[in-house]
């Protein structure tokens, strides 16, 4: 992976951050107080995989060219490590929910669809660098 491709997936990581903020703006302002607390978070989880996978198409559609693969899929890596680092600090040292809270967002069994966002954030790069035939 190139110095341009880590700074390009930097940048649009942060775009996901934005993306995030909004959704979870929407998520507690209207979806939550309407829906109820499980509804919600499958709402804006929903919607977080639908953004993922829309601006990763154009993400990985602008750089197919010099891309391979393998770095489609360390890209995603990247994505989700710094997702999971952003998760965990922000919401323990800045918002400042338990470790508990924060690990419950990955109980599947409990509906939390959280390690769904992770997976499309992780697998999006290079489920769109096959669609769009990059070897």
């Amino acid at each position: 992976m190139n110095l341009v491709l880590i700074l390009y997936s930097v940048g649009l990581w942060l775009v996901f951050v934005i993306l995030a903020i909004i959704n979870g703006t929407l998520r507690n302002s209207m979806y939550r107080p309407k829906l109820g607390e499980h509804k919600g978070h499958v709402i804006s989880s929903i919607v977080a995989v639908c953004y993922i996978l829309v601006v990763t198409y154009f993400f990985v559609d602008s750089i197919k060219v010099s891309v391979t693969l393998t770095d489609l899929l360390l890209v995603g890596m990247f994505w989700v490590t710094l997702t999971v680092l952003f998760e965990f600090g922000f919401g323990h040292y800045v918002v400042g929910h338990s470790w508990a809270h924060l690990l419950s967002d990955y109980n599947l069994i409990k509906g939390r669809l959280w390690s769904l966002v992770l997976l499309s954030t992780f697998g999006a790069p290079v489920f769109w660098g096959l669609v769009l035939g990059l070897s």
